[in-house]
């Protein structure tokens, strides 16, 4: 690498906070989820730690005293809080006596948010960084490298190294160009049966007596952050899990990168009884992109789910002229409230030769199983004919 310096970092606290997001903001696809707010919050706050099996190995290059490229490195001893599945490889790793963890993943924690993961000046800078990134593996011995939801650059890096390519689907909605005027015009653009199931589902939230209210950044009092977590963490709670986020990690994203975060209140007699919390892109000379992210309720509404994580998060970005609306990971449902299917991009490295060639037949045939599905899909728009 001539010029170039390999440093290996154990905590985000080791990077300069405005060097790093100089570098994120220079990527085409930048993602609040790789801020240097977001990621020192994950690992101070314990919510993405070593005792939470998330070890960070942040991996830099450096030419002189310039950062030209880096990215957030995991060691883990688990495959929770990825979204991308690969207990079956790690199953078949353990039959054989072979051990598939640690594993190293290049990755916003618990979010499958797409977007840039290899942050870097130029084309070589990127490549270099993934050569990198299979030498720390290699020299630590690790069994194996994924670098989840990568931008396109990030993929094209990773194809040319060598790596391989894995997809899956997510549903975002698009606001049309030149936007939507209202929630009403985007649902002139749906077929009748659609429009008339939003319509009948947002009804029976409101002849429930329930109103929504929402705050954005520092307008997000600590009584509502309060009243978010105790509905987040119950969520988490009955389906038998603890949550993966503490309370900590959102008091610092409050108080260290609030302008991200749009809160949804809903309130029925003067009382909160539910919350969605909304991420939203911070760089301001890029389009407005919101993110669905987490929710809760404590008291159970017919349809609240769907008011709370789609219809009030479209009518704000519609009032807003954000441009897109992603969904999060998984659920044909959302299709019925205009989420369109969106292809999204994985890169894998396995050091073990046998098994890297069983993974990659099976990412080929999984790989065309995407495609049919993608086209099955497609075939069941909710908009109108044209």
């Amino acid at each position: 690498m001539n010029d170039y310096v390999i440093r290996v970092l154990a905590s985000p606290s080791d990077i300069d906070p405005q060097a790093w997001n100089a570098l994120l903001a220079a990527q085409p696809e930048p993602s609040p989820f790789m801020r240097h707010e977001y990621l020192a919050a994950m690992h101070d706050s314990g919510s993405a730690s070593p005792e939470r099996g998330w070890t960070p190995q942040f991996v830099t290059l450096w030419r002189s005293d310039v950062l030209e490229a880096a990215c957030a490195l995991y060691l883990k001893d688990h495959s929770y809080g990825e979204y991308v599945f690969d207990w079956a490889w790690a199953n078949a790793y353990e039959q054989r006596g072979l051990a598939y963890y640690p594993k190293a993943v290049v990755a916003a924690p618990f979010t499958p948010v797409p977007g840039a993961r290899l942050l870097a000046r130029d084309a070589q800078s990127r490549t270099l960084l993934v050569q990198a990134l299979v030498a720390v593996c290699k020299e630590q011995e690790l069994s194996s490298l994924h670098l989840l939801f990568g931008a396109d650059a990030d993929i094209a890096a990773c194809t040319e190294a060598g790596l391989m390519r894995r997809h899956t689907v997510q549903f975002h909605w698009t606001n049309t160009q030149p936007g939507y005027t209202d929630f009403d015009a985007f649902l002139a653009s749906l077929s009748h049966d659609k429009r008339k199931k939003i319509r009948q589902e947002r009804r029976k939230v409101a002849e429930a007596g329930v109103s929504f209210r929402w705050s954005r950044g520092t307008d997000i009092a600590a009584a509502d952050w309060d009243f978010f977590y105790r509905c987040y963490e119950r969520t988490y709670r009955e389906h038998g899990n603890p949550p993966y986020l503490t309370r900590d990690f959102f008091q610092r994203m409050a108080d260290t990168l609030p302008e991200a975060w749009l809160l949804f209140v809903a309130e029925r007699d003067g009382r909160p009884i539910a919350t969605s919390l909304i991420a939203l892109s911070t760089d301001e000379a890029q389009p407005l992109v919101a993110y669905g992210r987490y929710w809760g309720a404590l008291e159970r509404v017919d349809c609240l789910h769907f008011e709370a994580c789609y219809y009030q998060p479209i009518a704000w970005c519609i009032a807003h002229g954000a441009v897109r609306f992603e969904g999060g990971a998984q659920g044909e449902h959302k299709m019925a409230r205009a989420l369109m299917p969106v292809r999204t991009t994985s890169a894998h490295w396995l050091a073990h030769p046998s098994f890297a060639d069983a993974v990659e037949r099976f990412l080929e045939r999984e790989g065309a199983g995407i495609e049919n599905y993608m086209d099955h899909l497609g075939e069941r728009s909710p908009f109108k004919a044209t």
